[in-house]
């Protein structure tokens, strides 16, 4: 009776273990667009992982994140989309149009949740919105009607505008960087302002293209974002700080690091929504089903102590729409 007893009770103590070592383990690629020494980056990648956990994926015991920082560099992010889509992992996070874009050159079958992507039905990433149709699905962060609204912003906060240079990197910009022109000239048109393309492509040029605008009166910025601008943004901070040139940001994080004013997505915001889907694939659903998701949150951040600097006071309709305000 005893040895029934011990044996039971071994079998009952093995089961557990050998159903748990049944069990494999999912890997995820992650590739992020930008510097991994780069703060707000991976507070942004840390809500993704959170929401992972809360949905019962725990690196390390039921799924093995691997994580490519590819920081801004476009032949970087083509070179590391090629080795994570070698490892073949079940679902890959990709986290710009120019990392989608690397990405799809690689793979048309491993699942891929793209987040922070302006316009992915252009691009070519998906069919349409309510039907991606392939391999790809994920968060797109802004619309074009978006840089009418910088463009508006900006000279309600600094009036004393008459031109404005729109700045971006055609390489890793939406559209090349022609996404949001439209949208920007027409606002600049109905303001009496003056609009113009501003393409860089290094920090030299992105401080020639600053450096011009503070040498007349009525200049103004338009940053409208990607992952050369985001790398590269204490350039911008800096040289518009310099050459007290008024400047509109599309991420928050840019106004607490000494910007003027911003309005865009909330991206920690998609990080977070981007792992239910991913916790989807990995359960069986397919990209091809799981329709484009637009953005549901939107900030507006001013900087006094830079309106200040810039001799600029800040009118009480954006003090009052402002999400945050920075003394």
């Amino acid at each position: 009776m005893r040895r029934r007893e011990f044996v039971a009770g071994l079998g009952a103590a093995v089961l557990p273990v050998a159903a748990r070592a049944q069990q494999p383990v999912r890997r995820i690629g992650v590739l992020m667009a930008n510097d991994e020494n780069d703060l707000e980056q991976k507070a942004q990648l840390s809500l993704f992982t959170q929401g992972l956990e809360e949905l019962g994926w725990t690196d390390g015991r039921n799924v093995r994140t691997e994580i490519r920082w590819s920081g801004g560099d476009v032949d970087r992010m083509r070179m590391l989309a090629k080795e994570l889509v070698d490892l073949r992992p079940d679902v890959i996070l990709s986290t710009a149009t120019a990392v989608t874009t690397a990405l799809q050159q690689q793979t048309r079958t491993i699942p891929i949740v793209f987040v922070i992507v302006a316009d992915p039905v252009d691009d070519g990433f998906v069919a349409s919105l309510p039907h991606p149709g392939g391999n790809i699905t994920g968060f797109i962060n802004v619309e074009a009607a978006m840089g009418g609204k910088w463009v508006e912003l900006l000279t309600e906060i600094a009036p004393s505008v008459t031109h404005v240079a729109v700045m971006f990197n055609p390489d890793t910009a939406a559209g090349g960087g022609s996404y949001f022109m439209p949208s920007i000239e027409a606002a600049a048109r109905s303001l009496n302002v003056l609009s113009m393309a501003a393409p860089v492509h290094s920090a030299a040029e992105i401080e020639t293209v600053v450096t011009s605008l503070g040498r007349e009166p009525g200049g103004g910025l338009v940053v409208t974002g990607g992952s050369f601008i985001t790398v590269h943004r204490a350039t911008t901070l800096v040289t518009a700080a310099r050459n007290h040139v008024p400047a509109v940001y599309d991420t928050r994080y840019s106004v607490r690091e000494g910007g003027l004013l911003s309005y865009g997505t909330d991206f920690g915001d998609m990080f977070r929504r981007a792992a239910p889907y991913v916790d989807r694939i990995l359960h069986g659903a397919k990209p091809a089903d799981l329709p484009v998701q637009l953005p549901t949150s939107f900030e507006l951040a001013v900087n006094l102590k830079t309106a200040r600097a810039l001799g600029l006071t800040v009118p009480p309709s954006i003090l009052l729409r402002a999400d945050e305000v920075i003394e």
